[in-house]
C-alpha cells in the first residue's frame, strides 16, 4: 500500500525539511556553551560556521553526478543517516577525543546531511504526481520554517526547564527526527527526477540558458534577503528592545521563522487564486517595506513587527524561484543542485554584507540592514523580466499557430 502512496513521499519530504531545520539551527544555540564548556575560542566557533558553509557548497557543486549515479533513495537515506550520526556524535565524541576536533566532525556530518537534503527534497517533491506543483513546493519548504520554530522554541524551553548543562540529552532527542526519516525514505515511492528530465541536455546546455542565469540571480537574492535579516534577527531584537539572548531568540529568530512559515503555508492554500509571479513581486515589495521599517522606524515595537514582516515577505522567494525554474528550464538533478548552490551563496553573502557594513559604522545594525534592501529590489526586477520573457514566448507561439492555421 505504501509503495504506491505519494502522499507518504510528500510527508517524508516535509519531515526531511524538519531534519534540515534541526541540523542548521540546533548547533548555533550551543556555540557559547561550547566556548564555556570546552574552552574553545570565539574565533574557533567562527571557523565551525565557515566549515559548515564550505561543506554545504561542496555538496551543492558535486552532488548532481553523485545522486544520479547511486539514485535518489540511497542519497536521501544517506543524508538523514549523516545528520543523525552528526547529532549523536555531538553528544559523545567531545568526551572521547579532542573536543574541537569532535565538534568539527559533527559539524561536517550535519552539513553533509543538510546539503544533500537541500538538493534532493525539491526534485523529489517536484517529481511526485501532484497537480498544484508550486503550492506543494511552498508547503514543503514551509516545514523548514516550522521546524526552525520548533527547534528554537522547544530547545529554549528544554534549557530553561531541564538546564543548559543537559544539552547532550537534547542532541540525542533531536537525532530521532533524521532516524525516523531514514525508516520512512527506505519504503516510500520515489520518482527519479532524472527520468523526467532526461538530463535536460546536460550542464553545458543549462549554463547556455539566459533564463537560468536570471533564476540564479533570483536564488542569490532569495537567500540573501532571507538570511540578512534571519541571521541578525536575535541581535537586532536584543539591541532594539534591550532584552537578553533567550528573549531575543524567541522574539527575533523564532518570530521571523514563524512569519516565514505562515507565508509559505498561506500561498500553498491560496495558490489556485494567486499567480505565483504576482505573489513573488508583491512579496518582494513587502520585503523592501519591511527592511525600510526595521531601519528607519523610531519605535522598538515597530522594528520588531518589521522583522516579522520581513519573514513573511521572503517566505515565497526560495520555493517560488524553484517552481519558476521547473517551468522554464529542463535541467534535472543538476539544475536543482546549482540553484541550491546559488541560494547558499546568497545565504552567506546577505548576513556577511550586513555584518561588514554594520561593523564599519560602529556595529550599527540598521546601517547594515539598509544596504540589504537591494536584494528584494533586484528580486522585483528579475521576476518582472521572467514574466515579460514568458509573455513574448506565448505571443510568438500564438503567432506561429495563426500562420499554420
Amino acid at each position: 500500500m505504501l509503495k504506491n502512496n505519494y502522499k507518504a513521499t510528500l510527508t517524508a519530504c516535509f519531515t526531511g525539511y524538519v531534519t534540515q531545520a534541526v541540523v542548521v539551527n540546533f548547533l548555533p544555540l550551543l556555540f557559547l556553551t561550547f566556548c564555556n564548556g570546552y574552552g574553545i575560542l570565539l574565533e574557533q566557533v567562527t571557523l565551525l560556521i565557515t566549515v559548515n558553509f564550505l561543506v554545504q557548497l561542496f555538496i551543492d557543486m558535486v552532488s548532481s553526478k553523485f545522486i544520479d549515479k547511486i539514485g535518489y533513495r540511497a542519497s536521501i537515506v544517506l543524508a538523514n543517516v549523516s545528520a543523525a550520526v552528526g547529532l549523536i556524535l555531538l553528544a559523545f565524541l567531545p568526551d572521547i577525543i579532542n573536543p574541537y576536533v569532535a565538534l568539527i566532525i559533527s559539524v561536517v556530518l550535519c552539513a553533509v546531511g543538510s546539503g544533500l537534503e537541500e538538493v534532493l527534497i525539491s526534485p523529489i517533491v517536484e517529481a511526485c504526481p501532484t497537480k498544484r506543483k508550486s503550492a506543494i513546493m511552498s508547503l514543503a519548504h514551509s516545514f523548514y520554517c516550522w521546524g526552525t520554530v520548533a527547534v528554537i522554541g522547544l530547545s529554549t524551553l528544554f534549557f530553561v526547564s531541564v538546564g543548559l548543562e543537559n544539552w547532550k540529552i537534547l542532541s540525542l532527542l533531536w537525532a530521532i527526527v533524521p532516524v525516523f526519516n531514514v525508516c520512512i525514505f527506505l519504503v516510500v515511492p520515489i520518482f527519479n527526477q532524472k527520468d523526467v528530465s532526461a538530463h535536460g541536455g546536460g550542464i553545458i546546455q543549462l549554463f547556455k540558458s539566459k533564463i537560468f542565469w536570471t533564476l540564479a540571480i533570483l536564488m542569490i537574492c532569495s537567500g540573501a534577503a532571507e538570511q540578512a535579516m534571519s541571521q541578525w534577527a536575535s541581535a537586532f531584537t536584543e539591541s532594539a528592545l534591550g532584552v537578553d539572548k533567550t528573549v531575543g531568540d524567541l522574539l527575533g529568530a523564532c518570530f521571523f521563522a514563524l512569519c516565514m512559515a505562515i507565508a509559505r503555508t498561506l500561498y500553498a492554500t491560496l495558490s489556485e487564486k494567486i499567480k505565483l509571479e504576482k505573489f513573488m513581486i508583491f512579496s518582494a515589495i513587502l520585503c523592501v517595506i519591511a527592511y525600510a521599517g526595521a531601519v528607519f522606524s523610531p519605535f522598538a515595537w515597530m522594528s520588531l513587527l518589521s522583522c516579522g514582516l520581513c519573514g513573511f515577505s521572503v517566505g515565497i522567494m526560495w520555493p517560488g524561484t524553484i517552481s519558476l525554474a521547473t517551468k522554464a528550464v529542463t535541467g534535472g538533478t543538476a539544475m536543482f543542485a546549482f540553484l541550491a548552490l546559488f541560494g547558499d551563496v546568497g545565504c552567506t553573502a546577505g548576513p556577511t554584507i550586513v555584518g561588514l557594513v554594520s561593523g564599519a559604522f560602529n556595529d550599527d545594525l540598521k546601517k547594515g540592514l539598509a544596504l540589504a534592501i537591494i536584494f528584494p529590489v533586484v528580486m522585483i526586477i528579475g521576476v518582472i523580466a521572467i514574466v515579460r520573457k514568458k509573455k513574448k514566448k506565448d505571443n510568438r507561439a500564438e503567432n506561429c499557430g495563426e500562420k499554420v492555421a
